[in-house]
């Protein structure tokens, strides 16, 4: 409903305008079909940025409680998630993951660009983490390439927990499609799917040249916050005394 408004006219021109966003490679985004646009996730504002340098429209998967929210606020975030072309995922009933994976195959099999982080969160530190195999579990039962993507300087212009993003440089390398037809039927094989997935993310390394972190990024996220905590506890009043 809002994604045309807000590209062509609320959001995109005056953002296209200010960070003068580029691109390389759009060409391997295919024309038509649906296909997984596989990328790092440097920050909030990449899920802007990405559909903002391509003719084509870009779904992202979204919690559902981003569009459930009452009052100005929460019809302010519904419009803004719809403007970016995001789409609820409806967990009830069943885990998150595979509620994703059925609405993403929604979305693909209807012929569409479906932007996927495989890393599953942002991250922490600038380097690139393990990706989930979920990329690859969909790209194999859908049968549609996955585009390699790599958001340059997002980081940089919106650190994790800044609002509004800083004028820099912020560009998007897109890879050659990965098909994933020799995989065919093996959407079960866990040895399969993380050979896809780390080929996927292999490729995006190449486009970003991020330093690859060969572990889980919400995993060192949670460690992160242990010793935040730890830290904090260590100086609380005790230590004061």
């Amino acid at each position: 409903m809002y994604y045309g408004l807000f590209k062509h006219v609320l959001l995109g021109p005056p953002v296209k305008a200010y960070y003068r966003p580029w691109v390389e490679g759009a060409d391997n985004v295919p024309a038509e079909g649906g296909a997984i646009l596989a990328s790092n996730h440097l920050s909030f504002s990449d899920s802007i940025f990405l559909p903002l340098v391509l003719k084509r429209k870009v779904v992202f998967l979204g919690k559902e409680e981003y569009f459930t929210g009452s009052g100005v606020k929460g019809y302010a975030t519904k419009a803004f998630m719809e403007g970016v072309g995001t789409i609820p995922v409806h967990r009830g009933g069943g885990r998150a993951s595979e509620a994703a994976l059925r609405t993403g195959m929604q979305v693909v099999q209807g012929g569409e660009l479906l932007g996927i982080y495989p890393e599953g969160t942002r991250s922490p530190d600038g380097r690139l983490y393990r990706g989930k195999t979920g990329v690859a579990r969909l790209a194999i039962e859908a049968g549609v390439p996955i585009v390699p993507v790599a958001m340059i300087g997002t980081d940089i212009a919106q650190p994790i927990g800044q609002r509004v993003p800083s004028r820099t440089d912020i560009g998007v390398r897109i890879g050659p499609p990965i098909d994933p037809s020799e995989y065919s039927a093996r959407q079960d094989d866990r040895e399969a799917l993380r050979e896809l997935t780390d080929t996927v993310m292999a490729a995006i390394a190449g486009l970003s040249g991020q330093e690859i972190a060969d572990r889980d990024a919400a995993q060192y996220k949670r460690e992160l916050d242990k010793a935040a905590r730890i830290a904090a506890e260590d100086l609380g009043p005790s230590s004061a005394s």
